[in-house]
């Protein structure tokens, strides 16, 4: 059985930082590529990054660029999203999503993600 789970979530102040953390079981994770998405109050879920399942590939939405990276730790079967400079709009549900083993990249859409977390709440306010 597959599952991610999601910490590292909290309040934190515009401008400051957080780490989400996605910590992966019953999947062979070296083979697999993850993602990190978002919901805000109110609207639907959406794309935040990507990673190939080397690490040696990463994807982000134009929003987060420049201020969060995604990365993973293959002997921890573990992805994180370091996300610095927060703005309140930032505010949201992460989740943590996996393809199955043998794709290469991750994407955009959700569609392409076979397992998905139960979300970590990051709220960015003053």
């Amino acid at each position: 059985q597959v599952q991610l789970v999601e910490s590292g979530g909290g309040l934190v102040q515009p401008g400051g930082s957080l780490r989400l953390s996605c910590a992966a079981s019953g999947l062979t994770f070296r083979s697999s590529a993850m993602g990190w998405f978002r919901q805000a109050p109110g609207k639907e879920r959406e794309f935040v990054a990507a990673i190939s399942w080397t690490g040696g590939s990463t994807y982000y939405t134009d929003s987060v660029k420049g201020r969060f990276t995604i990365f993973r730790d293959n002997a921890k079967n573990a992805v994180y999203l370091q996300m610095n400079s927060l703005k309140p709009e930032d505010t949201a549900v992460y989740y943590c999503a996996a393809r199955r083993p043998g794709y290469y990249s991750g994407t955009s859409y959700q569609r392409d993600y076979d397992y998905w977390g139960q979300g970590t709440q990051v709220t960015v306010s003053s």
